[in-house]
C-alpha cells in the first residue's frame, strides 16, 4: 500500500461530514493544512503513509479501507462486462472514475446488477422447467383466452352502462313485484317456451345448470342455495333476452380470439343477472342508507352474501355514483378468482397476495365478518371486509367447496360504511390501528415481515453468517 498512489477524496469527505468537522477542525486533528485538506478531498492530492497512518490512529479505522478502487474496480468491471450494458461506457478510464469519485453509487450499481443476475437465473430455471413440462410456449407471450378476460375485467371499472338500461326496461316489463324467480320462470315459459325443473344431485352430477334445447327445459341442480337458483335463472333469461347490448359491451372490449368473446359474454350475462334482481337505482339508495352493511343488503333484495357484495362493485354510474368498492376472491391455495372494482382493480396500489390480508385469516373463522385497515409501504389505507363463502350443497363424504372475499375501499371513506365503526384503535391514542401489508412478496421491501413467502425480487437476498433477521427471507 506504501508504493501505490491512493486517491480517496469522496471517502475522506464522507469521514469528515459524518463526524460533523469543518475541513478546519479536522485538518488541525491531522496534522495538516486545511488548504492540503481541500487538495486531497477534491482528489489533487493522494494520501501519503504518514496520514493514512495519522487517520487510522485518530479515527479508528483500517488503511485499507481508504483503498475504494481497489475492491470496487473488479466488481464494476465484470458488472459492465455483462452484454446488456457492455457498451454503455467508452473505456476503462470511466469505470475508475466512477469507482474513484462516487463509491457509493458504484456499490448501487453492482447492487441493482446482482438482483438483475439473480432474477435471471430465476427466470433461466423456470424456462428449463416448463419447458421438461411442455409448456414452453407460456413464455413466448401467449395468454389463455381466460386470463386475458380476467385481465381486461380487472383494469376496466366493473360498471356496463347499456347492460344497466337493459336490465331496468327487462324489469319493467316482468314486473316482478315480490316474486322475481315466479316472474322469470313465467317469462321463459312465455316467450321461449322453457320450463324450469330442479333435479336431484344424482341426476346432474357434473352440472349445476343445463339447457335442453330438445325438450325445451331448464335444469337446476338441487344443489345450488335458493339465491344461486335464482341467478342461474335471471342468467338465462338475460342471455336469451339481451344479446344487442352485451354483444356492443363485448365489442367494446376488444378482445383477441372467439374463445375470449364467449367467456366474457357470460361473464357479463353474470353482472346482468346481478343487475336484474338489484336494480341500480334502488340498490344504490339502500346500500347508502343502510351504510354498505352487505348483510342487511342481502337480505332485503333476497340475494347472497357474494352477490350483495360484488353489485356493491358496480356503483359507477355518472350522477348516482356510490363508494368505489373493489373485491377480491381467493380459494385455500391462494388462487385469485376474481378481481374487480368500480374504478377497476387497483392492483398496482393494492396488489391483493399478501398473506396478511384478513382474506386468509376468514378460514379459521368461517362465516365471520372480518374488517380491518390495512396499510401500503407507500402510505395508501385501506378498509377491507373478510368473508368465507360457501360453494355447492356437499353431500356426506364431499369435501365442501369453500373460498374466502375481500371488500375493500380506500380508508378515507370509512366513515360512510358501517364496518369502519370498529375497527381496532392503537393504546392510548384515537388513531385506528392499521395492518402493514404489501402488493405481494415478491413486489414488497418490508423488513422483518414474520408473513414473507418469498423474498422480493428487487433486492439481493442477504447472506450474513453473523446475524440473521426474523424474516424467512433476509434482503439487503
Amino acid at each position: 500500500m506504501a508504493e501505490q498512489k491512493i486517491f480517496a477524496g469522496p471517502r475522506i469527505r464522507r469521514l469528515r461530514l459524518s463526524k460533523a468537522l469543518s475541513q478546519t477542525a479536522m485538518a488541525t486533528e491531522l496534522g495538516i493544512s486545511p488548504s492540503y485538506l481541500n487538495l486531497i478531498e477534491r482528489n489533487q492530492r493522494p494520501l501519503t503513509v504518514q496520514l493514512l497512518l495519522k487517520l487510522s490512529s485518530v479515527y479508528r479505522i483500517e488503511p485499507e479501507e481508504f483503498d475504494e478502487e481497489g475492491g470496487l474496480l473488479p466488481a464494476l468491471r465484470q458488472a459492465f462486462a455483462d452484454p446488456l450494458i457492455a457498451g454503455e461506457l467508452a473505456g476503462e478510464g470511466e469505470i475508475a472514475d466512477l469507482a474513484a469519485s462516487a463509491p457509493n453509487a458504484a456499490r448501487a450499481i453492482l447492487k441493482l446488477h446482482q438482483a438483475y443476475r439473480e432474477q435471471a437465473e430465476r427466470l433461466s430455471d423456470l424456462a428449463e422447467l416448463l419447458a421438461r413440462e411442455g409448456r414452453a410456449s407460456l413464455l413466448a407471450g401467449a395468454r389463455l383466452p381466460a386470463d386475458e378476460v380476467r385481465e381486461t375485467f380487472e383494469r376496466r371499472p366493473h360498471h356496463f352502462g347499456r347492460i344497466e338500461a337493459e336490465t331496468e326496461r327487462f324489469a319493467q316489463a316482468l314486473a316482478p313485484g315480490d316474486d322475481l324467480l315466479g316472474a322469470l320462470k313465467a317469462w321463459l315459459r312465455a316467450e321461449h317456451g322453457i320450463a324450469v325443473r330442479v333435479l336431484p344431485a344424482s341426476a346432474m352430477p357434473v352440472w349445476r345448470r343445463r339447457y335442453d334445447r330438445h325438450s325445451q327445459r331448464l335444469f337446476l341442480s338441487e344443489r345450488l342455495s335458493p339465491f344461486d337458483q335464482l341467478h342461474e335463472v335471471a342468467l338465462e333469461a338475460v342471455l336469451l333476452r339481451m344479446g344487442d347490448a352485451i354483444g356492443a359491451e363485448i365489442a367494446d372490449l376488444a378482445l383477441s380470439s372467439d374463445e375470449a368473446r364467449r367467456l366474457a359474454r357470460f361473464e357479463i350475462g353474470r353482472y346482468a343477472a346481478n343487475a336484474l334482481a338489484m336494480p341500480y337505482a334502488t340498490f344504490a339508495r339502500a346500500a347508502a342508507t343502510a351504510r354498505y352493511d352487505v348483510d342487511l343488503l342481502a337480505a332485503r333484495f333476497r340475494v347472497s352474501f357474494a352477490q350483495a357484495a360484488e353489485r356493491l362493485t358496480t356503483l359507477a354510474r355518472p350522477g348516482e355514483a356510490g363508494i368505489p368498492f373493489f373485491l377480491l376472491e381467493i380459494d385455500h391455495a391462494g388462487h385469485r378468482l376474481r378481481r374487480v372494482g368500480a374504478a377497476g382493480f387497483p392492483l398496482l396500489r393494492f396488489g391483493g397476495a399478501c398473506p396478511k390480508l384478513s382474506t386468509y385469516a376468514s378460514f379459521a373463522r368461517s362465516g365471520e365478518i372480518l374488517a380491518d385497515a390495512v396499510e401500503m409501504p407507500d402510505g395508501a389505507r385501506f378498509l377491507n371486509v373478510a368473508r368465507t363463502l360457501d360453494g355447492l350443497a356437499a353431500g356426506f363424504g364431499e369435501r365442501p367447496r369453500r373460498t374466502a372475499l375481500l371488500l375493500g375501499c380506500d380508508f378515507d371513506r370509512r366513515a360512510e360504511v358501517v364496518y369502519g365503526d370498529r375497527l381496532p384503535v392503537m393504546p392510548l391514542t384515537s388513531d385506528v390501528a392499521t395492518v402493514p401489508v404489501g402488493p405481494a412478496c415478491r413486489l414488497c421491501e418490508r423488513v422483518a415481515c414474520t408473513a414473507r413467502a418469498e423474498p422480493p425480487l428487487t433486492r439481493p437476498l442477504g447472506l450474513d453468517e453473523m446475524a440473521r433477521g426474523v424474516s424467512a427471507f433476509d434482503f439487503q
